[in-house]
């Protein structure tokens, strides 16, 4: 359940199940359930072959009564180059016929026609019923065509809004091209706290820079940051959330926080696992939340780094307080505030 919580956290992940979702809805629900495609008024090359066996028949009989010649050339036309073979395949099946198909094949080659016989050999020659002329699909193909592309571009756009949705949860504080990494970037500390002094950097400012803070209380504390290129390509995320509480009740005692890095060029997402003071050094709590990444015991200004294939994050611990309450002295956390700076390694 952890391993699919975390990967619920990641856009990509997201945006794919949206996507599998929609497409199940759109073309198995709405595409063959609510709106399937039904093919009516085919031509007659797209019948059955014994349906244009029937049919060039009737068109024969149609010509010996009517004479129209024009009308047999557009009939024997709707079937192409297989409309010769189809004629032959009717004389071998009714051999009484064979004066009627030679007059209808001289009429369709456009030569002189003979004259039409009224008997032919083994009987009398009856004109059956006259075929009623096949049209194309029309309106009613154009109609679920446009249903189809309405139904699949509706499921694209909500896809692209609750992608662009989740990209805006938290706003990434991007960090000038001009400006140095030693600049604060974290919110003003309220009274009774010391800010910490960042220390001067020791390479180039980084691609991206976010704060995390979590104050007492806030046991929703789950904060994500989609980390983008200057061009704006997803190359990945980062973030923070709860890890372990202590205690019982509400709010929630918070004695342990993971910070992950997500690369999309990577196989895995690295954790690490900030502790408290009491969590760090307690051996049953350790081992429990080593399963889950590398252990950190925080600490004022202290520095730790994430590394993925591509992209590198430094998170530094800005500020930290402990709460005083009636729990094991340094258990859990008043307050935290965390700065992740992001690099890219290409």
């Amino acid at each position: 359940m952890e391993m699919i919580r975390e990967y619920l956290k990641k856009t990509p992940v997201l945006v794919g199940i949206g996507f599998v979702a929609g497409l199940i809805l759109g073309w198995f629900v709405i595409g063959w359930g609510i709106w399937p495609v039904k093919w009516t008024d085919a031509a007659p090359e797209h019948l059955r072959h014994d349906l244009k066996l029937e049919y060039l028949s009737m068109a024969v009989d149609s010509y010996i009564l009517n004479q129209d010649a024009e009308l047999a050339k557009k009939r024997f036309a709707e079937f192409g180059e297989e409309g010769e073979n189809l004629l032959k395949e009717i004389e071998q099946q009714k051999p009484q016929q064979a004066a009627n198909i030679a007059a209808f094949r001289l009429a369709v080659s456009g030569e002189a026609t003979l004259p039409l016989p009224t008997q032919a050999a083994g009987g009398e020659v009856l004109p059956t019923e006259e075929a009623q002329p096949t049209t194309r699909a029309g309106s009613s193909i154009l109609r679920n065509i446009v249903i189809v592309f309405c139904v699949a571009f509706v499921i694209i756009l909500l896809g692209v809004a609750v992608f662009f949705f989740l990209r805006s949860r938290k706003p990434a504080v991007r960090t000038p091209a001009q400006a140095s990494y030693s600049q604060p970037l974290a919110p003003e500390v309220g009274e009774g706290w010391e800010a910490i002094p960042q220390a001067a950097p020791s390479q180039e400012p980084p691609m991206m820079q976010f704060m995390a803070s979590y104050k007492y209380g806030d046991d929703l504390f789950d904060d994500s940051f989609s980390i983008d290129s200057q061009s704006g390509e997803f190359l990945g995320e980062c973030g923070v959330n709860i890890s372990e509480t202590i205690g019982v009740g509400e709010p929630k005692k918070v004695t342990a926080f993971e910070v992950w890095l997500f690369d999309k060029n990577d196989i895995q997402t690295i954790t690490k696992v900030l502790m408290s003071e009491h969590a760090y050094n307690d051996e049953a709590t350790y081992q429990r939340l080593a399963a889950k990444g590398e252990p950190v015991l925080v600490q004022p200004g202290m520095e730790t780094v994430l590394e993925t294939q591509s992209l590198q994050l430094v998170v530094r611990v800005v500020d930290m307080a402990y709460g005083d309450g009636a729990m094991p002295s340094n258990s859990y956390f008043e307050q935290l505030i965390l700065e992740l700076a992001v690099w890219s390694k290409m």
